[in-house]
């Protein structure tokens, strides 16, 4: 429980974390140190100087106490104090409670040794940086008595502590630049990773420590292999779409010059031979053709509309959300799916709304129609290549080979998206959500 609590406060970046490895033991042993020193050193030199100078101080009171008269108790301490470094003065002005700045690390010892270790001591002041003023009780009156500061604890305890601190804080930076020099090529490794699965090649050059030039290697082996067997493999259905073309061709010649009757369902087989061929290219062509160019996906949005409108079809403009940006993108890619859903939402229904969402994260084009939609159990099928669900929506309307919805999952998955297919709240048919990464 306790650990799960703590994670929600921890940096989530790698930089975060990295600068917290090198603070947090930084801080800690700073605090540790600073405990065990001033609570042990510090604590126990004052004791041990402030007892040292009680007895000087006792001796001071007992003079006082033991001479006859005001006059002669003034000379005794004065005497005494000459030789003792230690200024006295009787009838001044007495504190009402013990005085000391906050800063003074060692006064609260100071204090209370004094009161310790001379009974008598009716107030002490630690106002004055390099002297302690303490009023001890006699026979004559109130008896102050002035010392230097450095007789009952050391010169300046904190410097100690300013000079772990400065020191703690130079090397944490420098480390902290270091540190940063190290997780940079993981960071740029990272955002060419995400901009790869978004569909764009982003330069990367592999650099820092052996491991990470090693991992930014196999990345970039990995995208060039991923590349070169995209090529190949449109290179190949491109030459068997080439290759194949030829032989239909001179099948429908050869059928033409047969009676209509006998010629017609063969016809018709090499046209559902013909729209195959051309429907498994296109699912298999390579997107990168698109080349990536700054977009805007409510421009794109007005000319799905606009490009509805002028084919005649029943697309009702729905909302549009969201503040418009300029992204890099394949436009022509995009069209064709949204094109895609919204032919595939006509076909089986009688209208369908286009709508548009822009968030921080992601744009999102959602297709809605008020046809017999999907059941859920189905969904991830429809998005299959070469599967249609004929009894699920409309046999006798549809048509096609199937890959309607597989090119545009295929689309969305090369812009770092994904399609998603759910039921309609508003008009009771499917709602289909062409989702991609900014």
């Amino acid at each position: 429980m306790f650990w799960q609590w703590i994670k929600g406060y921890l940096p989530r970046g790698l930089y975060g974390r990295g600068a917290l490895i090198l603070v947090l033991p930084v801080v800690l042993l700073q605090l540790l140190v600073s405990m065990v020193f001033v609570q042990r050193h510090f604590d126990g030199v004052t004791r041990l100087m402030t007892s040292a100078v009680a007895i000087e101080l006792r001796y001071f009171q007992r003079e006082a106490d033991t001479a006859p008269s005001l006059q002669a108790a003034i000379d005794a301490v004065a005497k005494l104090g000459a030789a003792l470094e230690i200024h006295t003065a009787f009838d001044t002005e007495l504190p009402r409670t013990d005085e000391k700045p906050f800063q003074d690390l060692t006064g609260n010892m100071v204090i209370s040794e004094l009161h310790s270790d001379v009974p008598e001591t009716m107030a002490v002041s630690l106002n004055a940086r390099s002297y302690v003023r303490i009023w001890v009780s006699t026979a004559h009156g109130p008896l102050m008595l002035e010392f230097r500061r450095s007789r009952v604890s050391a010169s300046n305890p904190h410097q100690l502590l300013v000079i772990m601190v400065g020191i703690g804080f130079l090397i944490t930076t420098i480390s902290y630049f270091f540190l940063r020099n190290q997780l940079r090529p993981i960071k740029r490794m990272a955002q060419a990773a995400s901009d790869y699965g978004k569909g764009r090649i982003t330069p990367f050059t592999p650099s820092g420590a052996v491991e990470v030039r090693a991992a930014g290697m196999a990345f970039l082996n990995m995208r060039n292999r991923i590349e070169r067997q995209s090529h190949s493999r449109t290179m190949m259905l491109s030459g068997v779409s080439h290759d194949l073309r030829t032989p239909l061709t001179r099948l429908r010649l050869g059928l033409s010059m047969l009676d209509d009757d006998d010629a017609d369902p063969l016809l018709r087989d090499v046209d559902d031979m013909q729209e195959l061929l051309d429907g498994f290219l296109s699912f298999a062509r390579d997107e990168a053709s698109d080349d990536l160019v700054l977009s805007s996906p409510f421009e794109l949005f007005e000319t799905l509309i606009a490009d509805a409108k002028r084919a005649g079809q029943q697309v009702v403009r729905g909302d549009v959300t969201g503040a418009d940006v300029i992204l890099k993108m394949r436009p022509r890619a995009i069209n064709r799916a949204v094109d895609n859903l919204i032919g595939n939402a006509l076909r089986y229904a009688n209208c369908a709304r286009l709508s548009l969402a822009v968030s921080d994260r992601a744009i999102r084009f959602t297709v809605e129609d008020d046809g017999p939609g999907i059941p859920e159990s189905d969904r991830e099928a429809a998005m299959s290549p070469f599967v249609r669900l004929d009894p699920a929506r409309n046999q006798d309307s549809g048509t096609g080979v199937g890959l309607g919805l597989a090119i545009v999952a295929e689309i969305a998955r090369s812009h770092g998206g994904l399609l998603r297919l759910s039921d309609s709240a508003d008009l009771g048919g499917l709602k289909a959500e062409f989702v991609i990464a900014r």
